[in-house]
């Protein structure tokens, strides 16, 4: 695989929304403005670039940013220090080529480098993402909480070691 991580820069912000919408069952929803917010309090925002097209994003927060998630305020108010992933997308017809797991390996040697203990994120157990699960237990995330969101949705709150 010839693709690499790099950070997201001004011009890869309507591809990044585009993904975004892509995979908006699974995520919270993410148009131009909420993403230049959410951008604005990031401590990582990187893209993989594929054939010249962004195809995969990877955004997270550290504590006590200013994000209004209730998943991420969960992490906060239990944790000192760690690097909350808010979302990963791969474009659908890149999904299956190791572009989740090049950022999340990204992501950890970040997080190392900056000296954040653990990582923090949350998939869906109702309705259930099988493949979201399999795929951080993959990376070392145990769940550390589960939590009830508006709509019925229930997430199980994960944590690894950086």
């Amino acid at each position: 695989m010839s693709a690499r991580a790099r950070d997201a820069v001004e011009a890869d912000a309507a591809a990044i929304v585009a993904l975004n919408l892509e995979s908006e069952a699974v995520l919270s929803p993410m148009g131009a403005a909420r993403f230049e917010r959410l951008r604005a309090h990031a401590a990582y925002l990187r893209v993989i670039e594929d054939a010249g097209a962004v195809v995969a994003f990877l955004m997270a927060f550290r504590e006590r940013a200013d994000y209004d998630s209730v998943n991420y305020r969960w992490f906060d108010a239990h944790y000192d220090a760690f690097l909350y992933v808010d979302r990963v997308v791969v474009s659908s017809a890149c999904q299956g080529r190791g572009f989740g797991a090049l950022l999340y390996a990204d992501l950890f040697a970040f997080a190392r480098d900056a000296g954040v203990p653990r990582v923090t994120c949350e998939f869906d157990v109702e309705p259930p993402n099988e493949a979201s699960r399999r795929f951080h237990a993959r990376h070392g995330f145990v769940e550390v909480g589960t939590q009830a969101l508006p709509g019925g949705k229930r997430v199980s709150l994960q944590c690894a070691t950086a």
